[in-house]
C-alpha cells in the first residue's frame, strides 16, 4: 500500500527548484490553508467553545470511534434539512474531512473497482484511491463553462465496475460553484447507472453573493450520498481535524453493509479530538452569522481583485470563481515559448518575482495553475503586479496558425 502511495503535489513540488528573488519577499498562493497570512482569524466564540471544553475537564478521554453521540447529533441538526433529514445516526465523526474521504471511499470502493474523480480535482482523491488498488477515472471539467462537468464524458466512463461518484462543490481548485440545474443533471446520470455518489462538501456555504449553494442530497430522491464535510475551512481553523460523514441513505440503499463498514474502519484508529468534539455544539450553534459574512467578503474581494488584475494581462486567461478560495488561471504556452510547462512556469515566477503558484499539473490539469485568495489585499495586488511584469518579460507574439485564418 506504501509503495502505491504517491501525492502529486509532494510528488511535483518538492522536485521545483523554488529559490525566491533575495530582493523579493515571498508571496506564497499555493496553499489551501486560510490561516496562513494570520488575515482570517476564526470568532472569537468558536475559541471559547474550546476553551470551555477544556475547562470542563469532561473531555480528556476516549470517545466513541464514530464521535460522541450528542456532537453527532449536534451536526445531524446543524445540516438537516427537510428534504434530506438526518438523525444523530447518519452522522460519523472523523479527523478532518480528509478521513471522511477516505472512509467513504474504503467502505464503497473495492481493488480492481474504479471511482470517477473531477479533472481538474483534489489530488487526495486519486492518492487514497491508488493505494488501494481502485482505478481512478478522471471525468473533465469544462473551463468556458464555469467549470461545470462535461456529463456525456463522465457517463462514457461509468462500467459494470464503477461504484463512486466523486463530486466537489464548490471545487478546490476551481473555486466554481454549480447550479441547483446541474446537480439535478449529475443525479440523473448516478441514477441511470446505480452509482452512489461522494459529495466533497468541505467548501459548503463558502459562495459569493448572488451565487447559492445546494447540497446534493437536498436534490436526491433516490441516489444515495456520503457527504463529507468539516470545521477546517468555513471556520477556519484546519488544524483542529475535525470532519463529518453524512450518510444519506435513499431508498436504505445503504443498509446494512455500507453504514456498518463505515463504523468498523472507523474503529481502526479512534477518530477527532475529543476536546473539538466537546465544542461542537457550540461552534455550529454559536458561531456569528457576521463571521461568515466577513470572510466571503473578503475572499471575494481579493478574487475579484485577482480576476480582474489578471485578465488584463496578455498570455493569460483566468476563470471567474464564484465561492471556495480558489482562482484558476490557463496559460497560453504558445506565447511562452521560454517554458516548457506550467511547472517550468510557475518554477521560474519564483525565481524572478517570489510569487509561488501551484501548477494544475498536480490537479493532471497541465498549462493551468491555481491562486489561493486568502492572502491580504495589498499581497494580492502586489502579487498580481509581479505576475504581470513576469509575463510582460516573457510573452512573445506568435503568428496565427494557417487553421486558425481559414476559421
Amino acid at each position: 500500500m506504501s509503495r502505491k502511495t504517491l501525492n502529486p503535489i509532494r510528488a511535483i513540488v518538492d522536485c521545483m527548484k523554488l529559490t525566491p528573488n533575495p530582493d523579493k519577499p515571498m508571496i506564497a498562493l499555493s496553499i489551501g490553508d486560510p490561516t496562513v497570512f494570520g488575515n482570517l482569524p476564526t470568532d472569537e466564540k468558536v475559541l471559547q467553545a474550546m476553551k470551555d471544553a477544556i475547562d470542563s475537564h469532561q473531555y480528556n478521554g476516549y470517545a466513541p470511534s464514530v464521535g460522541y453521540l450528542q456532537s453527532r447529533e449536534s451536526v445531524a441538526k446543524f445540516f438537516s434539512c427537510p428534504e434530506a433529514p438526518l438523525a444523530g445516526k447518519d452522522v460519523i465523526l472523523s479527523s478532518g474531512c480528509s478521513q471522511a474521504i477516505d472512509l467513504a471511499i474504503s467502505v464503497l470502493c473495492n481493488p480492481g473497482e474504479n471511482i470517477l474523480v473531477p479533472c481538474p480535482g483534489f489530488s487526495l482523491y486519486k492518492t487514497l484511491a491508488v493505494s488501494l488498488g481502485i482505478e481512478v477515472k478522471l471525468y473533465n471539467l469544462q473551463p468556458e463553462k464555469s467549470w461545470e462537468i462535461d456529463l456525456q464524458h463522465l457517463e462514457s466512463l461509468i462500467d459494470e465496475k464503477t461504484t463512486c461518484l466523486i463530486i466537489n462543490n464548490p471545487s478546490n481548485p476551481c473555486g466554481s460553484v454549480f447550479s441547483k440545474e446541474h446537480l439535478q443533471q449529475i443525479l440523473a446520470v448516478a441514477s441511470r447507472h446505480c452509482v452512489p455518489i461522494l459529495a466533497d462538501e468541505i467548501y459548503a456555504d463558502m459562495v459569493f453573493p448572488g451565487c447559492g449553494f445546494h447540497s446534493i442530497a437536498a436534490l436526491s430522491t433516490d441516489v444515495p450520498i456520503l457527504s463529507c464535510g468539516g470545521l477546517a475551512k468555513r471556520w477556519l481553523v484546519p488544524g483542529w481535524r475535525l470532519g463529518w460523514i453524512l450518510i444519506h441513505d435513499r431508498g436504505q440503499t445503504f443498509e446494512p453493509e455500507i453504514r456498518e463498514g463505515l463504523v468498523k474502519l472507523s474503529q481502526r484508529i479512534l477518530g477527532p479530538c475529543s476536546i473539538v468534539q466537546g465544542a461542537l455544539d457550540s461552534i455550529l450553534n454559536n458561531t456569528p452569522q457576521d463571521f461568515y459574512s466577513n470572510t466571503i467578503s473578503l475572499i471575494q474581494s481579493n478574487s475579484q481583485i485577482c480576476y480582474t488584475a489578471l485578465s488584463t494581462i496578455p498570455g493569460l486567461f483566468p476563470v471567474k470563481s464564484s465561492g471556495a478560495m480558489y482562482l484558476m488561471v490557463g496559460i497560453e504556452m504558445k506565447h511562452f515559448p521560454g517554458f516548457q510547462s506550467d511547472v517550468d512556469f510557475t518554477e521560474r515566477l519564483v525565481t524572478e518575482q517570489s510569487v509561488f503558484c501551484l501548477p494544475a499539473t498536480v490537479f493532471e490539469y497541465p498549462n493551468f495553475f491555481r491562486i489561493v485568495v486568502t492572502v491580504t489585499e495589498h499581497m494580492m495586488v502586489e502579487a498580481c503586479s509581479r505576475i504581470r511584469d513576469f509575463c510582460q518579460a516573457h510573452y512573445r507574439f506568435s503568428s496565427p496558425e494557417p487553421n486558425d485564418l481559414d476559421q
